[in-house]
């Protein structure tokens, strides 16, 4: 059931975004379109008051609880960024609006960029252990929620890997390549003429 209900949310979540830019862009009904786009988080709370309940009414923790619980962290950790991406995409193609600046490629401002994704998942982690410590102590039987525990190694491992592919770009930033950096010199000495 709760396997279910995380794909329900994820679909639902896809359905609210798409209306919500469609509100917004396409019909021109920007307030109705916000609202569409706030009701996104009404999702994981569902989604984490069905897994509550059903922890209450005796089933046994298992895999499909973990996982609710780092589906609600990554859209805390992950979900603004998402929207934020993609509403500027669509304020591009549907709403006319200029081209929104992709994630820089080269140097320090990658690694810059890189860091500010990890921190992301650095809060999904914290949030899913926050929820998971939450059902272990709920469950309240050290021999049923060993899935549970799994699950916080898990989410931390995640942002562990993670990690070190951002430190990754720290350590050995991106360099651009020769034409990139020819093409600026020929633009700085036309400037200059």
């Amino acid at each position: 059931m709760i396997v279910a209900l995380i794909a329900a949310c994820e679909i639902g979540f896809w359905v609210l975004l798409a209306a919500g830019l469609a509100f917004r862009y396409l019909l021109r009904m920007p307030r109705t379109g916000l609202a569409l786009l706030l009701c996104e988080p009404l999702l994981e709370v569902v989604l984490l008051v069905v897994t509550a309940l059903d922890l209450k009414n005796g089933a046994e923790p298992n895999w499909t609880h973990g996982l609710a619980a780092l589906y609600i962290g990554y859209t805390v950790g992950h979900g603004h960024r998402t929207v934020k991406w993609l509403d500027g995409h669509a304020a591009h193609r549907l709403g006319g609006g200029p081209r929104p600046p992709g994630p820089p490629k080269y140097g320090r401002a990658r690694a810059r960029h890189e860091t500010r994704v990890w921190l992301g998942t650095l809060a999904a982690a914290a949030v899913a252990t926050v929820l998971l410590q939450l059902a272990i102590w709920y469950v309240g039987d050290p021999g049923r929620v060993t899935s549970l525990e799994a699950w916080r190694f898990t989410a931390w491992r995640v942002a562990g890997i993670h990690g070190l592919v951002a430190l990754a770009y720290w350590v050995w930033p991106k360099k651009a390549p020769a034409e990139d950096a020819g093409a600026g010199v020929a633009d700085r000495e036309r400037v200059g003429r």
